[in-house]
């Protein structure tokens, strides 16, 4: 299966150019998977872009995860970091990333020194 960069499911989400939208429609028509990363950049850019609040971006991730053409990396542990990420939005979802892959691996706490992260569940602020 093929893989899928950041900016071309940026278009899927914002359609803000028509040809780049149709083409991005195109490329995942037949299948792409996602890594973790993507989905941390795509909530950078939508937070810092695009100026998005988190209930949109969360809305975004979730489009993405219920997406016919497309595999998400550790869909489960994304769903779980989206659920997190929705309950605790001053916690960034990258961070809620880092905890339900930890989590789901078995690798529990996560020390941090990001405060907003340490109030979560499953870490320990150091």
């Amino acid at each position: 299966m093929r893989a899928v960069d950041t900016n071309v499911l940026l278009r899927l989400i914002v359609r803000d150019d028509g040809s780049q939208v149709a083409a991005a429609e195109s490329f995942v028509a037949a299948g792409a998977w996602v890594g973790h990363v993507v989905l941390a950049e795509i909530t950078w850019v939508l937070d810092a872009v695009y100026d998005l609040p988190p209930a949109e971006i969360a809305t975004a991730l979730e489009m993405l995860l219920n997406h016919q053409h497309l595999t998400i990396a550790d869909a489960d542990a994304v769903a779980a970091a989206l659920d997190q990420y929705r309950r605790n939005p001053r916690a960034s979802f990258s961070d809620c990333l880092v905890l339900e892959t930890a989590r789901k691996a078995g690798h529990l706490p996560v020390g941090t020194f990001d405060r907003q992260l340490a109030k979560l569940d499953g870490t320990r602020k150091l």
